[in-house]
């Protein structure tokens, strides 16, 4: 009932709706409420002016004035300390689902005044800002469920600076979206057969050019130690030959036929971090999308891996 009753309360509060960045918060959209500490507090104060009223002692009665003054001025500090804040910008490292994305918030102000205290949430995700007059920029740690496009949430920002007697808070609901990768298949079979251009597959073997020396292993044969070299080196050196292969691989939807439609998904995903970790070119061929063509790298993972992430549900298939 406590949860349905906070989110019936944010249905109330600013913003309604998803935002454009940059957003600045004003004062129409900073709420600020007791903490309960501040409950105790006013209840001390309540206490002590009745007593001190009911005694006729005027010393108590001052202190107890001048304690209300000080807690309604910690009121206005808590709320100037988020008025005029803003919400740059938000962006993140996409990350396979299941795995925690580190969400990135550019923050600034307008005025110069230092601020302390801040942190910034979205459900149980929280995170401390470091703020000072140049802004900051903090790291929220979201989870992630499905592969796609994840909507960003709602983000609270809040302190209960100076005293703790009170929280100010304000949310920025910004209008944008992180991509998740799909999770990797855990044990997947090897890489599919390499393709050659005329699409026979080729045979992985040695070839006869040297790559390098290396030092001797035991095991090796003695035809390929470099007796001249192991001389000046006064060690024995050994021959590392190339190995000539077709590196170019087509990682084909195709190839997962007969498995389930996400785990397709998942099983291509875990072949585009194998070949890359292998160093090993390749391509990607799903339906539904222009093919990508041969290549290697960050950017060309992410690309294939975007691809395979932006792929519609087994649902929207029909």
């Amino acid at each position: 009932m406590l949860a349905a009753l906070r989110r019936r309360l944010q249905s109330w509060m600013r913003p309604r709706q998803a935002e454009h960045l940059p957003v600045r918060l004003q004062r129409n959209r900073i709420y600020i409420l007791p903490t309960a500490t501040g409950l105790f507090f006013g209840l001390l104060l309540g206490t002590m002016g009745l007593g001190a009223l009911n005694f006729n002692n005027n010393p108590a009665l001052l202190l107890a004035l001048l304690l209300a003054g000080a807690a309604q001025a910690s009121l206005i500090a808590a709320h100037m300390q988020l008025s005029g804040v803003v919400v740059d910008a938000v962006a993140a490292d996409p990350v396979p689902a299941g795995e925690p994305l580190r969400l990135r918030i550019g923050l600034g102000a307008l005025d110069q005044r230092m601020r302390r205290g801040m942190r910034i949430a979205s459900g149980e995700a929280h995170a401390h800002v470091a703020f000072d007059h140049t802004g900051s920029t903090a790291e929220l740690p979201l989870l992630t469920e499905r592969r796609g496009l994840m909507p960003v949430p709602r983000l609270a920002l809040s302190t209960v600076q100076p005293l703790g007697l009170a929280r100010a808070w304000a949310y920025v609901w910004p209008d944008q979206s992180v991509l998740v990768y799909p999770a990797p298949e855990a044990q997947a079979p090897p890489l599919p057969t390499p393709v050659g251009d005329a699409g026979r597959a080729q045979v992985t073997r040695a070839g006869d050019d040297v790559h390098h020396l290396r030092g001797y292993r035991a095991g090796d044969a003695p035809r390929t130690v470099a007796w001249k070299a192991s001389a000046r080196r006064d060690s024995l050196l050994v021959r590392e030959y190339e190995q000539h292969r077709s590196d170019q691989l087509l990682l084909d939807w195709q190839l997962t036929a007969g498995l389930p439609y996400e785990q397709r998904i998942r099983r291509l995903a875990r072949w585009v971090d194998d070949a890359e970790r292998e160093g090993r070119r390749y391509a990607l061929q799903v339906p539904g999308q222009p093919s990508i063509p041969i290549g290697l790298g960050a950017a060309h993972r992410h690309r294939c891996l975007r691809a395979l992430a932006l792929m519609p549900g087994e649902a929207a298939l029909g």
